[in-house]
């Protein structure tokens, strides 16, 4: 399974990145809670939500007002989830996961980054068909040195994983999507501690991405980041890391 690289963490871009997150936290952090009740303890979709958020040194007064709105009068304030689908430059397959209070607006704003950014946006299944939901925790190997992959491996394939991808920053340890949650508890048990856990589409394959169209990829991939709808990107595109030095220059 290719490893899913995060573009995120571009020079320039951390402050803005920052910001948006806290933005995206927030609603999702909401939607669960008003879903399946604010009590972490007893909706353990939400308590991974509120540990990501956490993980991104979001306020804890941000938290509990969002767990407080979403217990009380919220306005009339409804979100839906919605997947679109499209292609971008190089005919890579992407995937924009939305949360949004306002479908028209929503897709009228996804479907121009397509289109200002060299790609389309298309019907429903058009590239869905060419990834796979997954469970993902990472764990960030600069903040845990001691941990041996062997170690990682044999805890996470006891604690009910599929499977751990190692990279030299990070351990990707994958699950069913359904059983994200368990493997999780699981692990922490173990003393594992992660950096994020989310259910991800994973590409089956991967597109090498250089020039124009990765410079046009990145653009794309940022406007994404700051449309507040916008929850999550998935896509099958890579970039090298010497491309991606020559295009930070």
């Amino acid at each position: 399974m290719p490893k899913f690289k995060n573009f995120k963490d571009r020079k320039g871009k951390a402050d803005q990145v920052k910001n948006n997150m806290f933005v995206k936290l927030a609603r999702e952090i909401f939607v669960l809670a008003k879903k399946g009740g604010a009590n972490p303890d007893s909706n353990l979709s939400l308590r991974r939500a509120i540990d990501n958020a956490r993980q991104f040194k979001m306020p804890n007064d941000n938290i509990e007002r969002m767990l407080k709105k979403a217990s009380g009068d919220n306005d009339g304030v409804e979100y839906e989830e919605i997947m679109y689908e499209g292609y971008g430059p190089g005919g890579v397959a992407i995937m924009v996961k939305c949360l949004t209070d306002n479908r028209n607006r929503t897709a009228a704003d996804v479907r121009s980054i397509f289109n200002k950014r060299g790609g389309n946006m298309g019907e429903s299944g058009c590239v869905m068909y060419m990834f796979d939901e997954k469970g993902i925790l990472t764990i960030d190997r600069t903040e845990h040195e001691d941990l041996s992959e062997d170690e990682v491996l044999m805890q996470a394939l006891e604690g009910g994983a599929e499977d751990v991808i190692v990279s030299e920053d990070s351990f990707e340890i994958i699950t069913h999507p359904h059983e994200l949650e368990t493997v999780k508890s699981n692990l922490e048990e173990a003393k594992l501690v992660f950096t994020s856990a989310a259910v991800r589409w994973v590409p089956q394959n991967t597109i090498q991405s250089e020039g124009e169209n990765a410079e046009k990829l990145l653009k794309m991939m940022d406007s994404f980041d700051d449309n507040d709808d916008v929850q999550d990107v998935y896509s099958n595109f890579e970039i090298s890391d010497e491309e991606m030095e020559r295009l930070d220059k």
